[in-house]
Parts: C-alpha cells; structure tokens; sequence
C-alpha cells in the first residue's frame, strides 16, 4: 500500500488510515461545534431574558403605581376639577409612562439581537472549506 504524508509530515498507513483519522477529526470537530453553538445560545439567551425581565418589572411597576396612586392624584385633582375629567388625566398619564416603558424594553431586545450562533456557523465555513481541502490533496 501507498504511503501519504499528512498535513504535519508524518507517515500514515493507508487510505483507510487516513479515512479513520479524518472521521475521528470530524467527529471531534462537530461536537466542539455543538459546544461552542451552545455556549452561544446561553450567552445570547441571557441577554434576552434580562430584556424580558426588566419589561416584566416595568409592567409589575406600572400596576402597583396605578393602584397605590391613582386614587391620590384623582382626588386631589378633583378639588379642582369634576372627578370624571380628573380620572381621565391620570389615566392618559399612565398611557404616556407606559408607552415610554414599552419603547426602552424594545430597543433593548433589539440591542440584544438574534439568538444565532453567529461564531459557530463561520467556524462550521472554515471547517467545510478545510475539509474540502482534504479531499482535494487526497484525491490529487
């Protein structure tokens, strides 16, 4: 059978040699690329989930204000105005504060971005590319 000389010089069987040797490679490789995938989507997760609790804070907050405090702002602004008209404002200027709640919770989960293993699929490339080049120089 025909000796190769491999990628770091040194001599290998045979072609089944070679075949095992890049399976075991491969294998190796994939599960370093589940890994590395992996540790990304927490990463990413996490991210997520501090935008998600903090929206969840905020509509929490916005509930406990409207309740403890809307009775005080009604009935001191009906020494001055009917109650209909006094309940009416505060209710437009809880709107107002959770609309703004709402658009900081947004910008932040768009900051935080997509859970995509973006370093994973351009290693998961490399790898392709690397073991296309394998092929190549075996064949050849």
């Amino acid at each position: 059978m025909a000796h190769v000389d491999d990628t770091l010089g040194h001599k290998d069987e045979s072609l089944g040699g070679l075949a095992k040797q890049l399976s075991t490679q491969m294998s190796t490789l994939v599960r370093e690329e589940i890994a590395l995938a992996r540790a990304e989507m927490v990463e990413k997760a996490g991210g997520a989930g501090l935008a998600v609790a903090m929206l969840i804070a905020a509509a929490l907050l916005g509930v406990l204000a409207a309740g403890v405090l809307s009775a005080c702002f009604v009935l001191a602004i009906a020494l001055a105005l009917p109650g209909w008209l006094a309940a009416l404002i505060v209710g437009v200027a809880y709107l107002l504060f959770a609309g703004i709640l709402v658009m900081a919770g947004v910008r932040k989960v768009k900051r935080t971005g997509a859970p995509i293993p973006e370093q994973t699929i351009e290693t998961v490339k490399e790898d392709v590319s690397w073991a296309k080049g394998l092929t190549r120089s075996a064949k050849g």
